[in-house]
């Protein structure tokens, strides 16, 4: 018994041959790379062929249901993003190597700077709540506008919230015995 003919897979690519500049403005239009373009360009194709099922369907579907589609999975691309990077926002090693200079090397500055990091970690979480996101970010190495654009806010209240929260988080670091004004 011989398999049916795909016509899915024809239909769905002349739609984005026909839509895929569309899609990629889309993409453009929420400042994500090239590569993320590409990842937008991916999902409107898997959704459109989970959604229409037919190469009939597929066929006729108008601009502003594929317009609405790629909206859409740019916004779902962009949110994931940002959850990932929240969950990720971490103290690391590189903060305290902010704080104290440079870290020793070998087991000692291992050891040193995951107690270093902790008590960094243990600094920030005691910081006004709306000062915490934008020093773990910081500290983290996003740079001022991309913690403005990743939170939704100004970069005028974002760079409030950073100078206010780096000077308590000094005068934290250095009520506990670290950074340049404890160690001299």
């Amino acid at each position: 018994m011989a398999t049916p003919p795909d016509r899915l897979s024809p239909a769905l690519e002349r739609l984005l041959l026909r839509f895929g500049e569309m899609v990629r403005r889309v993409g453009r239009r929420h400042r994500l790379a090239e590569a993320d373009v590409d990842e937008v360009l991916q999902e409107v194709r898997v959704r459109l062929w989970r959604a229409l099922g037919s190469g009939e369907k597929i066929a006729a579907a108008p601009a502003s249901y594929v317009y609405r589609t790629a909206v859409s999975a740019a916004l779902d691309l962009i949110r994931r993003r940002r959850a990932r990077r929240e969950e990720a926002i971490d103290v690391s090693r590189t903060s305290g190597e902010a704080i104290l200079g440079e870290v020793r090397e070998g087991p000692d500055g291992v050891v040193e700077g995951a107690e270093l990091a902790r008590q960094v970690a243990t600094a920030v979480d005691e910081l006004a709540e709306s000062r915490r996101p934008v020093v773990r970010m910081y500290l983290a190495g996003y740079r001022l506008a991309e913690i403005a654009d990743l939170l939704g806010w100004t970069e005028g209240k974002t760079r409030n919230l950073l100078y206010r929260g780096l000077a308590d988080l000094r005068e934290r670091l250095t009520a506990m015995g670290i950074g340049p004004g404890a160690l001299a």
